[in-house]
């Protein structure tokens, strides 16, 4: 059974920083690309940034600048370095990978979500 467990979330004042993780653990042969996204209150879910098995990056136009995503294969573990926080950056966020697992006895690629972690921009 593949886990995806974040941590790093907390309360922070505006320009502050947090930095989150996002561990992958079970059956894993392999993970193709990895990201986060968010959820903030009364808002759909969108996506914050994503980095593939090579280190390619992509940002939202909102983060850019201010958000840094990295990788370690090694670890399996995914970051997400957030600094110059904004209110408006106060979401649920949570970690997403492409991953190869065996699934009902078979090896195939899926889609997996962690649980979530809050961030909170407040003074």
């Amino acid at each position: 059974q593949v886990q995806l467990v974040e941590s790093g979330g907390g309360l922070v004042q505006p320009g502050g920083s947090l930095r989150l993780s996002c561990a992958a653990s079970g059956s894993i042969l392999g993970i193709n690309d990895m990201g986060w996204y968010r959820q903030g209150p009364e808002k759909q879910r969108e996506l914050v940034s994503t980095i593939t098995t090579d280190g390619n990056t992509n940002y939202a136009d909102s983060v850019k600048g201010r958000f840094t995503i990295s990788r370690d294969n090694a670890k399996k573990t995914v970051y997400l370095q957030m600094n110059s926080l904004r209110p408006e950056d106060t979401a649920v966020y949570y970690c997403n990978a492409a991953i190869f697992t065996k699934v009902d006895g078979r090896w195939r690629w899926g889609d997996y979500w962690g649980q979530g972690t809050q961030v909170t921009v407040s003074s």
